[in-house]
């Protein structure tokens, strides 16, 4: 396993956007994740993804942990995240043989709020809503399409995520934060910004696997990983799910080798599915 750390993937106003990026020995060239941290748009960072890079790396797939505009108190991050995590997948393609990448087996994996980036991007990425953001970039024109999705415990409807949070978190409305409105002010930020708003029937060449745990009191399952994949089923998507029994939030940063791990108990799983689909 080879790994190279803080890999520039682009510069958004003024900010350099950095990347972990482990690689299996050889000389490729190797499918790929994308890897998106959790932390409610706010905190968290790329290195809850070292045991996963590392795992992986020894399955025989690459791994880009990175980082993005995270939300402060005084400024939102959306849409700058979702274009930040667009550049990611942009780079990657259009960098893919110098750095023993396969451009046509690229995927996205994230937890909690990285989930809700990789899915948006996975569905909506070449929206119009979002296609001109990164025009400016080496790679600003190519497409963020990818073949797989890895979602943990993951928000697909941001309105179900605010009303949600009116009760277990009032004094921190993450999703206010991220967008910079309330759906009683702004309802159609709420529908752009939902991943499960653009599953369709034309939109559904990508591969998903939803995981969660029955334990999650920070993201409802009954309102966001149950519904999420009622719809891509509907739309006719390749969608697998694996629910963790008693599993709360935030399990996959944990060691894979530990054990009773949740991520351990989760790893072949994940590595089934992209035998399969990536």
């Amino acid at each position: 396993m080879h790994k190279q750390s803080g890999i520039t993937y682009a510069t958004h106003d003024g900010t350099a956007l950095a990347g972990d990026l482990y690689t299996p020995d050889g000389p490729g060239p190797f499918p790929v994740l994308i890897a998106v941290h959790g932390g409610g748009w706010q905190l968290g960072n790329r290195a809850s993804y070292q045991y996963w890079g590392e795992h992986l790396a020894e399955a025989g797939y690459a791994l880009f942990a990175v980082s993005y505009r995270l939300s402060k108190v005084e400024k939102k991050s959306y849409p700058d995240a979702v274009h930040d995590i667009r550049a990611a997948v942009q780079f990657l393609r259009g960098s893919a043989a110098d750095l023993k990448i396969d451009p046509n087996r690229i995927g996205l994996i994230g937890d909690s709020a990285g989930a809700h980036l990789a899915a948006l991007v996975a569905l909506a990425g070449d929206h119009p809503i979002f296609a001109e953001g990164n025009r400016a970039d080496p790679f600003g024109s190519v497409s963020t399409k990818v073949k797989v999705v890895v979602g943990l415990y993951g928000v697909y409807d941001m309105l179900a995520q605010w009303q949600h949070d009116l009760i277990v978190r009032p004094r921190d409305q993450i999703t206010e934060k991220f967008l910079g409105a309330a759906p009683i002010d702004d309802r159609r930020v709420y529908f752009d910004a939902s991943p499960i708003s653009y599953v369709t029937r034309d939109n559904n060449k990508t591969a998903f696997l939803i995981a969660y745990g029955t334990e999650d009191d920070v993201v409802e399952v009954k309102t966001q990983s149950e519904p999420f994949v009622v719809a891509l089923k509907q739309a006719g998507f390749f969608v697998r799910t694996s629910v963790i029994q008693a599993g709360p939030h935030f399990w996959g940063a944990d060691p894979i080798d530990e054990p009773g791990s949740f991520a351990g108990f989760f790893a072949p799983r994940l590595k089934r599915f992209l035998s399969e689909k990536l």
